[in-house]
């Protein structure tokens, strides 16, 4: 039995397909299944380490991306697609696996399309309210589609489409115990956290408003911040000068990535998240934790946008867009959600309620049973 994964190389494609990936390896081992083989098809690994834990082998694939916005790069990339898709079909055919995972993004497109061209079956998963084009175009020959918004089954096949959720790495999908993730932190117990996740590139305007409100949110609040590797040396050296001479400066804790434990520790010491408006959601909803999303004002057909109010109408979050973004409206806001114990209580038990615990599992039995089907 061979499956292949396939997705664009950021974090939000990466995570899911593990999550999926790990899942896959418990059906293996709990019905010895033998001589099981995975697949990761991308332009890059994005996580070597995470992939040799998983056994999953990494195949490499060039593609062109289309942009949105008008390109002299668009031409160009054009061939690059054309000679991926030449590659990716030698590569599928080597390989041959018995079933594709397509997580969407450009990069999935090679892949995608041979399997397409070779007959093998695929199944695609939809982390978007709203789909992204690679998934738009695959979703016409694909065996099952599964979403995580439930407004994304309109632009999809109702026969083939189920709504299952997201999947979530098993290492973060349950906070750590709240007075072990605050010595984790150094923190004092009887003070509200707020955890501040801008992405594993960070985000500028998250980053900004962070540091301008600091010395209103120290006052009352312990703060866990997420900066992105190429923001963390600017941002505390920022943040030096910002909080020089002041009492609370131990309240502030900035890190410039979240491995799997430092994040399932600053998810077991929040309070309340302050997010993009990407795949953590699904993240912060199986914390069952309220949050606070600022959607990415230039994500294509406003994916971001669309999937932050789609959360936040089922009560579980806030949304400030980008330009509302400011100090006071950010810690206003903190102050609303986490002074008042009741729209605390009612967004906790939303996000909770929000979060699917066996997407990842749904997806995975459905490869395994896909995979050995095509297999005879």
């Amino acid at each position: 039995m061979k499956i292949a994964f396939t997705g664009g190389g950021t974090g939000g494609h990466f995570y899911p397909i593990i999550a999926v990936a790990q899942k896959v390896n418990e059906i293996i081992d709990e019905e010895n299944i033998l001589g099981a083989k995975l697949y990761y098809i991308s332009t890059e690994p994005y996580d070597r380490e995470l992939l040799f834990e998983n056994n999953i082998h990494f195949e490499a694939v060039r593609t062109g991306k289309l942009r949105t916005y008008f390109s002299f790069r668009n031409f160009l990339d054009m061939f690059k697609t054309f000679f991926g898709m030449i590659s990716a079909t030698y590569m599928m055919f080597s390989i041959y696996p018995d079933v594709v995972f397509g997580k969407g993004g450009y990069a999935s497109f090679p892949a995608v399309a041979a399997a397409r061209f070779l007959h093998i079956p695929v199944l695609i998963h939809e982390s978007d309210s709203a789909p992204g084009r690679v998934n738009k175009w695959a979703s016409r020959f694909a065996k099952k589609i599964a979403i995580s918004y439930p407004e994304a089954a309109a632009y999809f096949p109702a026969k083939k489409t189920a709504w299952i959720g997201q999947p979530v790495r098993r290492e973060i999908e349950r906070k750590a115990d709240r007075e072990e993730a605050l010595k984790y932190f150094k923190f004092e117990s009887g003070i509200p956290t707020v955890l501040v996740l801008g992405g594993s590139q960070g985000a500028e305007i998250i980053n900004n408003t962070v540091l301008d409100a600091l010395p209103r949110l120290l006052e009352n609040y312990q703060v866990i911040h997420q900066t992105g590797v190429k923001n963390f040396k600017n941002v505390t050296a920022r943040a030096e000068v910002v909080l020089s001479g002041r009492e609370n400066k131990a309240r502030y804790f900035p890190m410039d990535f979240l491995s799997s434990v430092g994040m399932k520790m600053a998810a077991g010491a929040a309070d309340i998240v302050v997010s993009r408006a990407g795949s953590t959601i699904f993240e912060i909803a199986s914390w069952g934790i309220p949050s606070i999303v600022i959607p990415f004002a230039e994500s294509n057909a406003d994916h971001a946008l669309k999937n932050a109010f789609s959360y936040a109408r089922e009560g579980a979050a806030s949304v400030v867009e980008e330009e509302n973004m400011t100090a006071n409206i950010l810690c206003s806001e903190i102050d609303r959600i986490v002074g008042d114990k009741e729209i605390w209580n009612k967004m906790a038990k939303s996000a909770s309620a929000f979060y699917k615990p066996d997407a990842a599992l749904k997806i995975a039995r459905e490869l395994v049973d896909m995979a050995l089907a095509h297999e005879r």
